[in-house]
């Protein structure tokens, strides 16, 4: 007999990229203790660049100090892949789950959270597609919607993928996107070229996904969760 299994979600609005990297770091050392379940964060950040452990600096095509210009972050990371952009109108999930409870893999995991992504996609018919050969992340023919950049510790995940809702994509062209150059970047916004729901109903459906994806029996919601707080 399966053993039913719940998923937490905390929905935290706009977070600083600090504040949600030091709220990821608690939730796996708390998660590798079984103090708490498989935990799901949903947010979006601030105007942020994030590079990735290989520390590719030469894909950020501008200065620190035009890029503080632009109000936007500049942060340095443990997870894998390349550079990306963060900022409003994207949605973000950062999953805090145990691969070893679930029987994954990595490769499977990162798996479906391709799937999740063109799983939303599909549901405003928008046809996506994992990369090809060393193109990460989730692409609408050669222009990409969606990154996924992971991280895992003691089998737990941390870190997670980032769906473009209505981005302002101009903040691509500052960098390379994950490293893969003379690709361009898109959003659901410039694929469906309809008006969209509010984007909280967005934000909601692609939590649905991933549950749906991962085999989570039931969703426990907690709004507005104190990026300090301990349950």
């Amino acid at each position: 007999m399966k053993v039913p299994r719940s998923l937490q979600i905390r929905r935290l609005g706009i977070v600083n990229y600090s504040d949600a990297l030091k709220l990821q770091e608690k939730l796996v050392s708390d998660r590798k203790i079984h103090k708490i379940s498989d935990t799901l964060l949903s947010l979006q950040h601030p105007p942020t660049y994030t590079l990735g452990k290989r520390r590719t600096d030469h894909n950020l095509l501008i200065s620190e100090a035009e890029l503080k210009k632009l109000g936007a972050e500049l942060h340095y990371t443990q997870r894998g892949g390349d550079i990306t952009f963060h900022g409003p109108h994207q949605a973000i999930l950062y999953p805090i789950i145990s691969l070893r409870d679930i029987g994954l893999g990595v490769r499977n995991y990162v798996e479906k959270l391709e799937s999740t992504m063109i799983e939303i996609a599909s549901l405003y018919g928008v046809k996506a597609c994992p990369g090809q050969k060393g193109e990460t992340g989730i692409w609408v023919g050669d222009r990409k919607i969606g990154a996924i950049g992971v991280r895992i510790q003691y089998g737990i995940t941390s870190h997670g993928l980032a769906f473009n809702i209505d981005p302002d994509l101009n903040y691509f062209k500052h960098i390379v996107p994950c490293g893969i150059a003379d690709k361009d970047v898109t959003s659901l916004r410039r694929e469906t070229g309809i008006p969209l729901p509010a984007e909280d109903v967005i934000h909601e459906q692609l939590v649905s996904c991933f549950a749906r994806q991962f085999g989570y029996d039931s969703l426990i919601w907690k709004d507005n969760v104190s990026i300090l707080s301990d349950n």
